[in-house]
């Protein structure tokens, strides 16, 4: 099914109030990946807590107050060591978590940017054309994947 044809909304679902809200990423370290987020993709820090011996951010893209990362830092998680990934085809070879999704506007300009800004770039932008977006993947300093989209349908 395309993306651009959406089914229509179902309101009498009993979950029909469900909307995305955040997704929370596990980090070894708080400090660094609040660094991370905010000065690589300039999410702001929206709320900060402690929860037991870790602690907890929500993070915000520069101009949306609709969907947050949920930083979940130190407490010393045990060390699983994470795939370094090749290409966006490595990355589809595990099962369980993948990816995050940000859209931007112009591809172009965001990748330039982020190479400048030193983030690493696991795949260079590329067209799906079935889902009317081009894509590209990068990574943050703990190899969790995002994946960057750009509707172009």
């Amino acid at each position: 099914m395309s993306v651009v044809n959406l089914p229509p909304v179902n309101t009498g679902s009993p979950f029909s109030s469900m909307k995305g809200h955040h997704v929370a990423v596990r980090v070894p370290s708080f400090e660094a990946a609040i660094a991370w987020y905010t000065q690589k993709l300039d999410f702001r820090v929206v709320h900060q807590w402690p929860y037991a011996d870790q602690k907890l951010a929500y993070l915000a893209p520069a101009a949306d107050n609709d969907f947050f990362i949920e930083i979940l830092g130190d407490g010393n998680p045990p060390p699983i060591p994470k795939p370094i990934y090749a290409d966006l085809g490595d990355s589809l070879r595990l099962a369980g978590y993948h990816h995050f999704c940000i859209n931007v506007e112009d591809m172009d300009l965001a990748v330039e940017e982020l190479r400048r800004r030193g983030v690493q770039i696991v795949t260079e932008p590329f067209e799906l054309p079935v889902i009317g977006r081009r894509l590209a993947f990068i990574a943050d300093p703990f190899g969790n994947l995002i994946e960057l989209a750009q509707v172009v349908a």
